[in-house]
């Protein structure tokens, strides 16, 4: 791999803060549109925190493994719900790179399915990270992208594996929460 690349701490380390996202959502085979707002909070987390080390016995591994650990919070607000409730959640995201530029994901939650999941991910020459995951009866590709330092894009498709047919899309704009970097 070239040494241009970003790698995967740099990736990141890029994406700590917190984020407003705006997200449209597809889902083709209803034909039915979504859109969505929310603020997001990632932020590192140690190797030890109870949480980690869950999902490390879940997949029957040793902590020793060199990892990167990340917390994503977020609280979400969708032109679905009638009565303006916000929904929030959390999902603790797992690195284990096999090297700077990719690897694997382990989460506590799928994106697509809400069960463990892992993820291949890997950095490309434009310095986007490309995850991929497999689930039961899908599986889901994102590709999340910095337009500069304080906006990323995420594009995600959610495909059938029995057909591979494009079951949901969705685009994702986050603006970084300039104010909470004063913190």
């Amino acid at each position: 791999m070239t040494t241009n690349l970003t790698t995967i701490n740099q990736f990141i380390n890029k994406s700590v803060g917190e984020w407003k996202s705006i997200r449209s959502t597809h889902t083709l085979a209803f034909q039915e549109f979504e859109n969505s707002t929310s603020k997001i909070y990632i932020k590192n987390i140690n190797s030890k925190n109870k949480k980690v080390v869950e999902i490390f016995e879940n997949y029957k591994l040793s902590i020793n493994v060199e990892n990167i650990a990340i917390s994503i919070k977020w609280q979400a607000i969708s032109d679905w719900e009638d009565d303006d409730i916000d929904e929030g959640d959390e999902s603790i995201l797992i690195f284990l790179p096999k090297d700077e530029n990719s690897g694997i994901v382990l989460r506590n939650k799928g994106y697509t399915e809400s069960v463990i999941s892992s993820s291949n991910y890997f950095v490309d020459e434009q310095n986007n990270l490309h995850i991929k995951t497999f689930y039961k009866s899908t599986f889901s590709e994102e590709r999340i992208s910095f337009l500069s330092t304080h906006i990323r894009s995420r594009f995600s498709t959610i495909r059938n594996q029995e057909n591979k047919s494009v079951i949901q899309t969705s685009h994702t704009s986050e603006i970084r929460n300039l104010a909470s970097l004063k913190d």
